[in-house]
């Protein structure tokens, strides 16, 4: 701690002391501004090793860099120049962000906020002498601006003490200028002019702040723990955590509270076909037809997430009402293809969804009240979940007619610079005009773009590979949010990407735990199987996200999403397995631990490849043995003897399916201190653990009418956090 150090700083100077009266920060939020400010006083910085400020996604990470800035005015800093994502709406947004943060000191003549691109030429020394921000876009021709800015135009800028903060820094924007006619992209070139432009200066530091630095930490190092690479966060000069406050909603809720049925997380995710995305390509009056659009099977679950938003989002008003508060406007996006056509297409389905809905009010009130009940029933399980008012039926319905009679439903296609800036408010958020807001788009609202009271996202992005930084700045649903909202909230995507984004998160979390634990001195292991079939080290910053695992302490892998094959064959098969778990127990006298007993790890391999042959799995999941393989050889890695943890339950009866249409994913409910679980968690100290739990398959609970195992894996306790990628980039 460097309590006394931070002391030393001037804090209660003009600028902090009005950011510490307005905003009201708490006192994490003061520690971490103060100490960031003390670094980069204190520490050397540039844009090869910079300060780094790392938030999560729609965290605050603004906020905090904006209580940096006015610290740093306060501590001998002259000029801040905040470098800000490649788009006009950005830019403007930042501004207008800046301008509202610090209204007081530009009104008071203490300080004045530039874009570059609208920097006078003709500054007097008066207005020099004030403190100075100035916003610049990533762009190499802005970076020229600037340079001359600080050079030619006003020379004696370069003897100030200037301050840079990347905002949202990563690979990507470390930066690249395509020139239209030659398409020519220049990576890197950003932070070269940056760091030109600062060896010319007599006093500058360098902070960015970021929410996916991976492209930045993640760089193969030197350093290795039993010959498998280790991620250490060797670039920065330092690493400072952007506190999350207690209304952020991020991967948490939408991965690991998602599986609580006790929550209303447990609603958010809304399974989409891969066809669904196929209809909103492009237009195909063979799939899509005019007429009837809101019973057409193909459009199913668009209807229900647009009726869902409007019923979600009425939901909340008439609670507001209710309760006397500020009745609030919501917001949905639909984020599925990056072509402008698509967006246009989208765009003429989705208007054309909310005008039939409207007709039906008009001339056929039951399909109309049957659409909406549905709605109102689905929103329901997690409305109820938490102590809010609960609207009947009757007055719910009123209030949706209210809504579309009144046109408080509009739709924005967002897909231009022009089209962002003309939908941002005074704060430099998009605006809500209406109650209800739906924005199409793609590209353009990935990243920065604040979207305020999101409850619908209808979400499509599936390239071939997927990569950390771009899939985390596409979750827009994350940011702060209130449990009535998540109440009502529905998130639709495959399950094909929602796998992806859980594996994400999972990574996101192991790698936010290293930094919080000191990042040198504890790490994260990168591991692939190389041409060999050997356990290698693997190059973090090259890793596909589609095809990765990451491994932490008792963590539970397991096949999800199948069926199993006809009863004749399966029933044969199982019986077989049956007989070689009992003889690998009864080989094992002396291995024992309650009921759990080791068995080397080429034995299990083979069961599992038998069990493998009884599962069909369904569309959009996958069992991938040779990743179970190569998990299994990492974590029986440093043991001499190879061997695993089996625990054997029997007449298991549990559904295919639950009342939520989900595929069952918990055959190892702990049962008291001799659930399967319990034992697994007990023994997998130094081994990992296997379950072998034979269900009986009965029809009635779904399955084919015969018995079949299975498998849950436990990984040890004592593992290093680990990320296993079965696939790189070439």
């Amino acid at each position: 701690m460097l309590t006394k150090e931070i002391d030393a700083l001037q804090k209660d100077g003009l600028f902090y002391a009005y950011l510490k009266n307005k905003n009201k920060y708490e006192d994490k939020y003061l520690y971490c501004m103060e100490i960031t400010v003390y670094k980069l006083l204190k520490q050397q910085t540039s844009a090869n090793k910079p300060g780094m400020l790392l938030g999560k996604i729609q965290s605050g990470k603004t906020r905090t860099f904006l209580g940096i800035m006015g610290l740093a005015y306060d501590n001998g800093y002259d000029v801040v120049i905040i470098l800000t994502k490649g788009t006009r709406a950005l830019v403007k947004q930042t501004v207008s962000r800046v301008e509202l943060e610090f209204k007081e000191m530009v009104q008071n003549e203490h300080m004045r906020v530039y874009d570059i691109m609208h920097l006078p030429d003709n500054l007097s020394k008066w207005e020099l002498n004030h403190k100075l921000a100035i916003v610049v876009k990533k762009e190499t021709r802005n970076m020229d601006r600037i340079r001359k800015a600080l050079f030619e135009t006003y020379p004696t800028l370069k003897e100030k003490n200037i301050l840079f903060i990347d905002d949202e820094a990563d690979f990507a924007s470390v930066s690249f200028y395509s020139d239209n006619k030659k398409n020519i992209i220049d990576m890197n070139v950003i932070a070269s002019k940056i760091d030109h432009i600062r060896s010319e200066l007599k006093m500058s530091s360098f902070l960015q702040v970021t929410a996916t630095p991976y492209s930045l930490y993640l760089q193969p190092d030197d350093t290795s723990k039993n010959g498998h690479l280790k991620f250490e966060p060797i670039r920065p000069a330092f690493t400072e955590l952007v506190p999350i406050h207690d209304k952020y909603v991020g991967g948490e809720v939408y991965f690991e509270e998602s599986k609580d049925p006790t929550s209303p997380a447990y609603y958010l995710y809304q399974e989409l076909d891969e066809n669904d995305l196929i209809v909103l390509k492009k237009p195909d009056l063979r799939r899509v037809r005019k007429e009837n659009i809101l019973l057409q099977k193909n459009l199913n679950n668009i209807n229900s997430a647009i009726i869902n938003f409007i019923v979600g989002g009425c939901i909340r008003r008439w609670q507001q009402k209710k309760l006397n508060q500020k009745q609030e406007k919501y917001s949905m996006v639909v984020h599925t293809e990056r072509n402008k056509k698509s967006h246009d297409w989208q765009e003429s389905v989705i208007r054309a969804i909310v005008e039939e809905l409207i007709e039906a009010l008009e001339s056929n009130e039951k399909l109309f009240s049957d659409l909406i009940y549905e709605s109102y029933k689905n929103l329901l399980k997690s409305v109820k979940l938490i102590n809010v008012p609960i609207p009947e039926f009757e007055k719910l319905l009123i209030e949706v007619k209210e809504a579309l009679q009144q046109e408080m439903l509009i739709v924005n296609r967002v897909n231009s610079d022009k089209e962002v800036e003309e939908l941002l408010d005074d704060s430099g958020q998009l605006n809500l005009r209406t109650p209800l807001n739906i924005f199409i788009g793609g590209q353009i609202l990935d990243r920065g773009v604040t979207i305020s009271n999101l409850i619908g996202f209808f979400y499509g992005r599936n390239p071939k590979s997927f990569q950390q930084d771009t899939v985390l700045q596409h979750s827009r649903m994350y940011g702060a949010r209130s449990r009535e909202d998540i109440a009502v909230t529905r998130f639709y995507t495959t399950r094909r990407i929602y796998n992806v984004m859980e594996r994400i998160h999972e990574f996101d979390t192991e790698l936010r735990k290293a930094f919080e634990k000191g990042g040198h001195s504890q790490g994260v292991v990168f591991i692939q199987k190389d041409v060999s079939n050997r356990i290698s080290p693997c190059s973090p910053n090259k890793i596909l996200l589609s095809k990765v695992v990451t491994l932490r302490p008792h963590k539970r892998i397991l096949p999800v999403g199948f069926q199993t094959i006809a009863k004749t064959y399966l029933k044969r098969k199982t019986e077989k397995i049956t007989r070689q778990l009992e003889n690998l127990r009864n080989n094992s006298p002396d291995t024992y631990k309650g009921d759990a007993f080791l068995v080397h790890v080429d034995r299990i391999k083979d069961i599992l490849t038998q069990i493998h042959e009884t599962f069909e799995m369904e569309k959009g999941y996958e069992w991938d043995l040779d990743e179970y393989y190569s998990i299994l050889d990492y974590l029986t890695l440093e043991q001499k003897e190879k061997m695993v943890w089996v625990i054997v339950r029997e007449d298991r009866n549990i559904n295919r399916i639950d009342s939520e249409r989900r595929f069952e994913n918990s055959p190892d409910t702990p049962k008291g201190e001799k659930g399967e679980l319990t034992v697994a968690r007990q023994v997998a100290i130094d081994h990992p653990a296997i379950m072998f739990l034979k269900q009986n398959g009965k029809e009635e609970d779904g399955w084919r009418g015969a018995p079949f195992y299975w498998p849950v894996l436990l990984t040890q306790k004592n593992i290093n956090p680990t990320v296993y990628a079965k696939d790189t980039i070439k």
